[in-house]
């Protein structure tokens, strides 16, 4: 059973057309806005765990960084994912070099009396 003809259906081809410019932009604003939250947050963080000292801030920087750097597209600047996550553990580094007891939580105080 061989076909001389041309097996292939004209009426089945569908050409290419690449997407325009505006429809990637427009996919681009609506993408996820996380990855920024996060980064904003954590170095919001990073910053009262620095000045103020308080751990928790530390440590909640730190888990910010991590949501930000894993949320993140390939096309986002590295340079602040890094400086963020670099901020963030500095942070819990020196919360713990200034004050090296661990963290006691408000609850353990109100459950004690």
């Amino acid at each position: 059973m061989q076909q001389n003809g041309d097996p292939r259906r004209s009426n089945r081809i569908v050409r290419y057309k690449p997407l325009d410019a505006t429809a990637n932009q427009q996919q681009a604003v609506s993408d996820d806005p996380l990855p920024e939250y996060m980064n904003v947050l954590g170095m919001i963080f990073s910053m009262c765990g620095l000045m103020i000292r308080m751990k928790w801030c530390s440590w909640l920087a730190l888990v910010c960084s991590c949501i930000s750097f894993a949320n993140t597209r390939t096309s986002d600047d590295a340079k602040q994912i890094v400086s963020s996550f670099m901020l963030s553990v500095s942070a819990v580094v020196m919360s713990y070099l200034q004050n090296p007891s661990p963290i006691i939580p408000p609850w353990v105080t109100l459950l004690q009396s």
